[in-house]
């Protein structure tokens, strides 16, 4: 100790230096604190591997987390009536997992029941705002009927399970249940060209299809897809397929595969099929174009020769 005095009295004599020792000394105790603060925080080497919690009801799930030193948190739920309501559906992160003590597992549960949301009035709307409001409300469009009508893609009438709704009924449905909607068209603007669902979830592809005046078929998942993985299916397939002409309401049906590869070469293979149908489309055009420019032309000329003739005959009259 009296060594240390000494030294310490020595660098006093040395001010600028005395005090370039003091900074260091400093500087070095800071990082040697945050440094052990950092493990402590942090419960460095105190790894845990996840449980696996799906299965069990909401209670013992959050009794093996404690045991385990891990927190449970509920951050969505679905209805699945095979299962209880309450019991884990899905965990993030995976069972397995090497995590450190005190981390947060994030679970998706059963729900009790499915949540009914009230049926918004959607007739005299457009059917793109009509989509939108049934969106909004946790509904979706059952099916779309075309009728003749002067409005085109606007919504004539809404039913649902077959009754029609007005806007003093008060109904209730099951969230993602669906609406029929009646909707207008005129003559001559029923054509309407497929939309690229390619690639895309089923929910958007929907979207997509209903606000182009068009009914989703039959959708087909590819084995292995439940309710659970089915939010991170994309569509690869759809019939008919982007870029064809067809009519409003007609059905277009989905094939859907959680392959990201496949996907993609799908999507690469729609976007060439769909620029041949555009081109296609292009020269029959240019055709009819030609076609009637040359129907014209022989029709004009035809006027002049009638002309012609009819000058010729008075002069002949005269």
């Amino acid at each position: 100790m009296n060594r240390i005095t000494e030294y310490r009295n020595r660098l006093k004599g040395y001010p600028y230096l005395y005090h370039l020792v003091l900074i260091v000394g400093t500087i070095v105790a800071l990082l040697l604190a945050a440094h052990y603060a950092m493990r402590i925080g942090t419960r460095h080497g105190q790894h845990r591997t996840v449980p696996d919690f799906t299965g069990l009801a909401l209670d013992d799930a959050g009794r093996l987390a404690r045991r385990c030193n891990l927190e449970l948190r509920v951050n969505d739920s679905l209805y699945v009536p095979a299962y209880d309501g309450g019991v884990v559906l899905d965990q993030l992160p995976h069972e397995g997992t090497q995590v450190k003590g005190g981390r947060t597992v994030y679970v998706t549960i059963n729900s009790f029941a499915q949540k009914r949301v009230d049926v918004p009035y959607v007739a005299g709307r457009s059917l793109r705002q009509a989509k939108n409001m049934l969106e909004i409300a946790g509904l979706e469009i059952d099916r779309l009927v075309y009728r003749p009508d002067m409005a085109t893609n606007y919504v004539l009438e809404q039913r649902v399970e077959g009754r029609p709704v007005d806007a003093s009924t008060k109904r209730q449905l099951e969230m993602g249940s669906g609406v029929t909607l009646y909707v207008g068209v005129a003559e001559g603007e029923g054509a309407v060209v497929v939309p690229k669902v390619v690639g895309v979830s089923l929910r958007e592809a929907k979207s997509r299809l209903w606000e182009q005046g068009l009914n989703v078929g039959a959708v087909v998942f590819d084995e292995g897809i439940d309710l659970l993985n089915q939010k991170d299916a994309r569509i690869y397939r759809q019939q008919p397929a982007q870029g064809h002409a067809t009519v409003l309401g007609t059905a277009v049906e989905l094939r859907l595969g959680l392959d990201a590869e496949k996907v993609a070469r799908e999507s690469a293979a729609s976007d060439k099929q769909a620029r041949t149908l555009i081109e296609e489309r292009e020269r029959r055009l240019a055709a009819i174009a030609d076609s009637l420019a040359e129907a014209e032309v022989r029709r004009h000329a035809e006027e002049l020769q009638q002309g012609a003739a009819t000058a010729a005959e008075e002069d002949n009259f005269f």
